[in-house]
């Protein structure tokens, strides 16, 4: 599948504001991206924008739950959040990292307060966050191209890193690739079965239930993060026991009792087909690695696709349909980008009167002017011709057309706008 490269830099501190700069955890950190209009061009499958300002976005690493270092209130078995986290950092190159005592998740200091670095995304989740595979260090890559990853390339990700040491667990949503799902399933089993990172004190999974009192002993707990975000609420609420939990889940099918595809059986399910609660006792009944989990709907009339290119936002500006000596591989459209921010020509192409289509890729930045070199089906015509470009969808953004007499060899048409 292809993902969009972002190029940009890490951030785990703010100098000018150090006690409110970020809080990175084992499963997200703070991206500034060179061009942050990209940002606005991912899908958004819950219908959330992004929430990205000046200092850059959230990132929710994608694929990995690591243990909450703070949720709310609360948190979850510190040895194992903390120790997640650190990796995360020490993967991404920052050393020397040092909390605040007062307040320990914001970065009092460090050898390094932001880190080049990049990252590949396919979308926006339902908390405005950036979903992503972080690597470390420069792509080759023009910045906003589409790349496509397989799994050698997952395997470069601090995600998988994560996963494949033990200190994450998995949680595979619907945006995952099924073949990079399958390829991390097996390194989570691999890191579970070896009794790697938070492996040997996890519970509350097929293999042991975990017994669960009040807030306290969950925050003592190692289970699947997702669950526990679940639970806090529930035994915020005064319960004492889980007997009324399956009920609790399926009063809210958006926030509470997400929805699942069950892997083993095919079929989409339920949060509440995989939790077996009861009494001060509580269990999944299936890996994590064995579901995909929908990600929250969007609410009716949000936009879950970036917005389209309207008509005139990138526009041909120049064609060259005679140049000097063969035509063929040697002619050429100029298009210019016309609005101030980046477009993603992935799946545009321009056709021309005879049905000739030449795709086109990558990225065209703000004020940008960039020249096709024509191949394949697409031929100018000598004694005239039209030329449309289309977006991805197939609509019109712009089309031209030219007469015979302003064929000459070797020059370049100019459409006058």
């Amino acid at each position: 599948m292809s993902y969009t490269l972002l190029k940009g830099e890490f951030v785990i501190r703010y100098p000018d504001l150090p006690r409110q700069g970020p809080e990175p955890d084992g499963d997200t950190v703070k991206f500034k991206p060179d061009t942050p209009a990209l940002v606005e061009g991912l899908p958004r499958p819950s219908g959330t924008p992004p929430k990205i300002n000046g200092r850059g976005i959230s990132t929710r690493l994608e694929a990995i739950d690591a243990l909450e270092t703070h949720f709310g209130d609360t948190h979850q078995e510190l040895q194992g959040a903390n120790a997640a986290r650190d990796e995360l950092l020490r993967l991404l190159g920052f050393t020397n990292v040092v909390y605040f005592p007062d307040l320990p998740n914001k970065v009092q200091s460090a050898d390094q307060d932001t880190i080049r670095g990049h990252v590949l995304s396919n979308g926006i989740d339902g908390n405005g966050r950036l979903i992503a595979f972080a690597f470390t260090g420069e792509h080759r890559g023009a910045d906003g191209s589409a790349v496509f990853l397989d799994e050698a390339g997952v395997d470069r990700s601090v995600n998988a890193a994560l996963l494949k040491s033990g200190l994450a667990y998995p949680a595979f949503y619907a945006t995952l690739p099924a073949s990079l799902r399958d390829h991390l399933a097996t390194a989570s089993r691999a890191a579970r079965d070896g009794n790697a990172g938070i492996w040997p004190r996890a519970t509350g999974d097929p293999d042991s239930s975990a017994k669960i009192a009040d807030l306290h002993a969950l925050q003592q707990a190692v289970i699947w993060p997702k669950l526990f975000r679940r639970l806090v609420p529930y035994l915020a609420s005064g319960r004492t026991t889980f007997d009324g939990f399956d009920a609790w889940l399926r009063e809210d099918p958006v926030n509470r009792d997400d929805q699942l595809f069950l892997l083993q059986k095919g079929e989409y399910g339920n949060m509440h087909d995989v939790v077996r609660a009861a009494g001060n006792e509580i269990q999944l009944t299936a890996w994590p690695e064995d579901f995909i989990i929908s990600p929250d709907p969007a609410p009716p009339g949000a936009p879950v696709h970036p917005r389209p290119a309207a008509i005139g936002d990138v526009l041909i500006v120049a064609a060259l349909p005679d140049p000097v000596g063969p035509d063929g591989g040697r002619e050429r459209v100029t298009l210019i980008n016309a609005t101030p921010g980046p477009i993603n020509l992935q799946d545009w192409a321009l056709l021309d009167a005879a049905g000739g289509r030449h795709a086109l890729s990558g990225t065209l930045g703000g004020g940008d002017v960039h020249q096709v070199t024509l191949s394949g089906a697409l031929q100018l015509g000598n004694a005239g011709d039209a030329l449309v470009l289309t977006d991805g969808a197939g609509a019109l953004v712009d089309q031209v057309s030219y007469k015979p007499d302003a064929v000459l060899a070797g020059r370049t048409i100019c459409f006058g706008r």
